[in-house]
């Protein structure tokens, strides 16, 4: 693949979208500008399983500035209802608690939800099922999670587990868990009917990771062409995953714009709402067994993932497909069983699959070490495989060890390890005897993809500027200012000449930003518009002229397998009296190719990072079993790690460019920061205190009292 020579590539551009962020000029989904908007809020299922038998909506509607309410029994067909998570109203079918089952809307935000709150509803209520347990007997294998293969099996496991020397068997769980940017899911909804009798037009602000996914969702649920709605997203505050499609709420804003006579719709869901309507977490059930030799060389490995979906559409999760490519063994099995539950529907959350999956791994390689008397470097480098253990295909570039040495030598990591790679005793007191502390480390992984189908197009202008149009999407890591130094480099022109244009609908068609594949794919479109704009109009372009272009192919994804690593090096700290846990220090080495923007890469490391160690101290979110419904559906109850509990924190990369991947030379980095994080806070726990937890979060009670 050839490359482009780094210009504006790796430095630490200032985000372009900096200043209008911090003046409040940067638009959002609720805040664009529209006439006469009225506003949205939904009535929601208060029992988990049932029949709604009636709505008495007279008090709502009698209500000063209440425009109107609908409900189950008086909301239009939709034309297409095969996606049972967003056939919004269109049955009296209760399916989880939180589903939406009407809504009012009004001239105030204030006055929908008050209205919201008087409508009377009835129902036939029947017994849920909303437990994940181990002991089910209706677990099923899924035909595939998340577009991999749910089982796989190389050599004779089980009696490789028979032979081996030294073994480790036990089961790992984590939580639920909700997403939680910090703007919420919102969108501004708008149906226009021609006054002639023509076609309906829809236009829908909303915050989303995906501008194009949205519409090419959404459209034909309504009836509607594509070129019939526009999505509009230039600004979206946060979404780990969660914003990756549409979800009932856009659906049911269009609904009630179609309602409104032309008047826009706003739609903001609450805090209390994402809990129930826009994804999470599966909570996840792993039976891991390690089997080694004494010498620490893995002989044989299984990896068996119990998690959740949701009886009205499936979603399962790819727990164990990491577990498949990181280390070297000749036998090697992975799981994956589901239960579909009366819940809502999981989805998509930072990293997902890596992140459960590599806490329950590197948690059991830290086991292991301490089984054969090793250093936890010495044996992960003692069963570094050669070539992918899966696919048999070298690797584009897999540098986990200069990983885990660079950063041991930050760390100070050699002063816990003896020369001779032998595992010392653990961890040490504080120096006024009331903390107990230790270090851990643990691997990371994250694959490096690009997906096609994005379109990029380049204008040159009047002006002298090159404006570069792509449906891209920025969630806040960055893309408005990535794409940009892309555009530049690639052009062989200043930073101030390229004007970037995304999200919209009316922009070329752009794939969706997750899997830390947004830079990877769009800019490797941007770089071919690029060359074929040079190509045909000369570096001395004239006003006017533009080129539209596609994806390219990469051979190299056929010869090469290709995936970012990194290692995790922790401090903890737990107090001897109260079980108080903290984390002094945290430190990430990562090998993710060549660094697009310096700063914007640090942060989206560091923000990873953080959430690791929010998953292994604080987030879990409890779902009452009995009415079936999230509890913890707030920040106040919903723990994260905040400013007081990040303490030293520090991301750096290796000084590498992955020439196979994309033209850039770059790996996504958006997700590899929270993969293997929280197992290196457990590792290091274990390491001050001796107690192993291996159910997250790791609470003081867990350390006391085992």
């Amino acid at each position: 693949m050839r490359m482009i020579e780094p210009g504006y590539l790796g430095n630490p551009m200032e985000r372009l979208d900096g200043s209008a962020k911090v003046t409040g000029t940067a638009l959002y989904a609720f805040e664009h500008p529209v006439e006469n908007p009225t506003y949205l809020h939904a009535v929601q299922a208060t029992v988990a399983l049932g029949r709604v038998v009636s709505m008495k909506t007279e008090l709502a509607e009698a209500l000063q500035g209440v425009v109107a309410v609908i409900t189950v029994f008086d909301t239009p067909r939709l034309a297409d209802t095969e996606d049972r998570e967003l056939s919004v109203l269109q049955d009296p079918a209760v399916h989880f608690r939180g589903q939406f089952i009407g809504a009012v809307i009004a001239e105030t935000p204030e006055t929908a939800r008050h209205a919201a709150g008087l409508v009377q509803v009835e129902y036939d209520e029947l017994p849920h099922d909303s437990e994940l347990r181990a002991d089910r007997d209706d677990l099923y294998a899924p035909e595939d999670v998340n577009g991999f293969a749910a089982d796989t099996t190389d050599g004779d496991v089980e009696s490789a587990f028979v032979a081996a020397d030294v073994t480790i068997d036990q089961t790992y769980t984590t939580p639920l868990e909700h997403n939680n940017p910090m703007e919420p899911h919102a969108c501004i909804a708008i149906w226009e009917d021609d006054a002639k009798g023509g076609r309906a037009c829809v236009t829908l602000y909303d915050s989303t990771q995906g501008v194009h996914v949205v519409r090419e969702t959404l459209a034909p649920m309504f009836g509607l062409e594509l070129e019939q709605m526009r999505v509009v997203a230039p600004h979206v505050g946060g979404g780990f995953g969660s914003k990756g499609s549409p979800h009932a709420h856009n659906v049911l804003a269009i609904l009630a714009a179609r309602r409104t006579a032309g008047r826009p719709v706003k739609f903001a869901l609450t805090r209390q709402q994402m809990f129930a309507i826009v994804g999470y977490r599966t909570s996840t059930i792993q039976h891991l067994r390690l089997g080694a030799n004494t010498h620490g060389l893995l002989t044989a490995m299984s990896h068996d993932v119990i998690e959740q979906t949701s009886k009205i559409k499936e979603y399962a999760e790819q727990t164990a497909v990491a577990t498949r490519i990181m280390y070297a063994t000749p036998n090697r099995s992975t799981s994956h069983r589901v239960a579909a539950l009366d819940v809502a529907v999981p989805f998509w959350m930072r990293a997902p699959g890596e992140t459960p999956g590599m806490y329950a791994v590197e948690v059991a390689m830290d086991e292991l070490a301490v089984a054969c008397g090793l250093d936890p470097i010495e044996l992960r480098v003692r069963n570094e495989p050669e070539v992918d253990p899966e696919s048999g295909k070298p690797w584009s570039g897999r540098n986990l060890i200069d990983c885990m040495y660079a950063g041991a030598e930050r760390f100070g990591w050699k002063d816990r390890s003896r020369r001779d790679g032998r595992r010392p005793v653990r961890g040490g007191l504080s120096p006024d005897g009331n903390w107990m502390v230790g270090t851990g480390m643990a691997a990371a992984t994250y694959p490096a993809m690009t997906n096609p189908g994005s379109k990029a197009r380049i204008v040159f202008g009047a002006d002298r500027i090159y404006t570069v149009q792509i449906g891209a999407a920025d969630i806040g890591t960055g893309t408005w200012t990535a794409l940009t130094q892309i555009a530049a480099d690639a052009l062989e022109c200043h930073i101030e000449e390229v004007r970037l244009q995304i999200g919209d609908t009316t922009f070329p068609f752009a794939t969706v930003a997750g899997g830390s594949a947004g830079i990877s794919s769009w800019g490797s479109t941007i770089v071919a518009a690029a060359r074929q704009f040079r190509a045909e109009h000369s570096a001395t372009p004239l006003a006017g002229v533009e080129t539209t272009t596609e994806t390219p192919e990469n051979p190299d994804e056929d010869v090469y397998s290709m995936h970012s690593f990194g290692a995790h090096f922790v401090e903890a700290r737990v107090h001897r009296e109260t079980g108080e846990i903290r984390i002094p220090r945290m430190l990430g080495a990562f090998s993710i190719g060549r660094a697009i923007n310096a700063k914007t890469l640090r942060s989206q490391l560091i923000g990873g990072m953080t959430m690791g160690l929010s998953m292994a101290l604080h987030e879990e979110s409890f779902r009452d079993n009995r009415f079936g419904h999230v509890m913890t559906h707030d920040l106040a109850s919903y723990h994260i790690s905040t400013n007081a509990d990040v303490q030293d924190i520090e991301a750096f990369w290796l000084d590498e460019t992955d020439a196979h991947v994309n033209p850039m030379g770059s790996r996504g980095a958006g997700e590899i920061g929270i993969v293997g994080a929280a197992a290196a806070v457990v590792n290091a726990i274990y390491d001050a205190t001796g107690v192993r937890v291996r159910d997250l979060p790791v609470t003081a009670d867990k350390v006391l009292f085992r």
